[in-house]
């Protein structure tokens, strides 16, 4: 069978799911429960409550599409993200171009559907973190342009960290060996959490009992695979600890995307891109490694803490990554606004790269194909990605108070810190609103100034 075939035959099979799924999601049934539930919601516990409280807005909004659009979207996005797939390995972003309009086309009229009264593109951010618009993520990005490209200044002039220990040839068979010892360290379960090999690492969960996280091999350099573990490993964390209560339920998730983020990222970078975490893996690193027989820990952290400007987001250093996504923000809201089309996106990729980056790309697969994001529809996303890299280190101010996350790094035994997590954030999943959840684990409103603080104090250490 060709890829076209199985294409269609894959498209074919999701319409009559999509159809199916629409109508038992929109049956006079389940509304006339929904209404029930909700009107003696008195008498329910706080769990069953949040719960029809969501139900109730996925029933609505559902509703609210006509189910040939619906099922129209779903075909849509599977047809373009086999397109993107082919286009990404083949550098030809001309056959992906007409689908970026077309789902961009979908998607404000899918807005216009269920919040007539909101603009399309603040209904995708909101999507991702309940309440969040332009206006408020517009804020959070010139915060952190303002406290954080003096730093990015001062970085980029400084004699560059030497990262040469980290590359070479290092067998992916040695590799898989870190990354079963990382899952172990950060505490993952293998009776319930699974590693496989993708393009694009990402993490899956089936239920509490049943996670998947992925990743993808440098046989050139060992730490683009160690740092996606880590990070995937996070979301894995999170999915994993959530109430045993709230499995097979819609509370079993974490209660945004942001948030989400802020666990992968938190035990990404905070943790694992930290000088006590380095020098306690390192014996391991230099048991399956060789050529890091004579690099001393100090080295190799510096090696992997290592600023300058870069093409993919995936792989771009905790200084600058922000930046990455504030450029796939930037092209989201002209999209949306219809201030630019895809023909003109390459162009405004470049561009913003290298206004907001340092560099610009040579091509389109590692500039604008680069992500899957946009073939998923996954528009009004990135900014998760950002805000929870500034939760996270809000978070870690606020666990530091009570906890010694440089002792528990050092020993490579994140109890406390992992134990600190679940007992604030992960238990809890969906109960909570995103802000609420934040709000309860740090007790103060979110507050960017703590990641522009981290950083800041971070890269000035590590460039004297």
């Amino acid at each position: 069978m060709t890829i076209q075939n199985a294409l269609q035959n894959r498209g074919e099979t999701l319409a009559i799911l999509s159809e199916e799924a629409y109508k038992l999601a929109t049956s006079p049934e389940l509304e006339e429960t929904l209404e029930f539930l909700h009107e003696n919601r008195a008498e329910l516990t706080q769990e069953q409550a949040r719960t029809v409280e969501l139900l109730r807005k996925d029933f609505t909004e559902t509703r609210a599409v006509p189910m040939e659009e619906f099922v129209a979207y779903r075909r849509l996005t599977n047809e373009a993200e086999d397109v993107w797939h082919r286009a990404k390995v083949n550098d030809d972003y001309a056959s992906f171009a007409p689908y970026i309009d077309k789902i961009v086309a979908a998607q404000i009229s899918l807005a216009r559907h269920i919040a007539p009264d909101k603009d399309p593109y603040d209904f995708r951010l909101s999507r991702y973190e309940e309440g969040l618009n332009r206006e408020t993520c517009d804020r959070f990005f010139s915060a952190l342009r303002e406290g954080l490209a003096p730093v990015i200044r001062r970085v980029q002039a400084a004699e560059p960290l030497d990262d040469s220990c980290l590359w070479g040839h290092f067998p992916i068979a040695r590799q898989r060996e870190l990354s079963d010892y990382i899952m172990g360290v950060i505490g993952l379960d293998p009776m319930h959490v699974g590693i496989g090999e993708t393009e694009h690492p990402f993490t899956t969960c089936f239920s509490r009992h049943d996670v998947r996280l992925t990743t993808h091999y440098h046989e050139d350099n060992f730490s683009y695979s160690m740092f996606s573990v880590l990070h995937e490993g996070g979301h894995a964390m999170y999915m994993a600890h959530t109430r045993p209560e709230y499995a097979y339920t819609c509370l079993d998730d974490g209660a945004s995307m942001a948030l989400h983020e802020s666990q992968s990222r938190f035990i990404e970078n905070l943790i694992g891109r930290s000088r006590p975490f380095i020098s306690a893996i390192s014996p391991k690193l230099r048991s399956l490694f060789p050529s890091l027989t004579d690099v001393s820990d100090e080295e190799i952290y510096r090696a992997v803490n290592k600023s300058v400007p870069s093409l993919i987001r995936t792989e771009a250093d905790e200084l600058t990554y922000c930046m990455h996504v504030m450029v796939r923000y930037e092209l989201e809201k002209r999209l949306f606004a219809g201030e630019i089309t895809s023909l003109e996106l390459p162009g405004e990729w470049n561009r913003l790269y290298l206004e907001y980056v340092g560099i610009e790309p040579a091509s389109n697969r590692e500039g604008v194909l680069q992500d899957s994001h946009w073939s998923s529809g996954l528009f009004g996303y990135f900014p998760s990605y950002a805000l929870g890299s500034a939760y996270g280190a809000q978070m870690l101010a606020r666990m530091r108070e009570t906890v010694d996350v440089d002792a528990a790094a050092a020993r490579a035994d994140l109890t406390p810190v992992t134990e600190w997590l679940r007992e604030r954030i992960w238990q809890y999943g969906r109960l909570f609103a995103p802000e609420k959840t934040l709000q309860n684990a740090v007790g103060e409103p979110f507050d960017p100034k703590y990641y522009v603080d981290y950083l800041t104090k971070k890269y000035e250490d590590l460039i004297g």
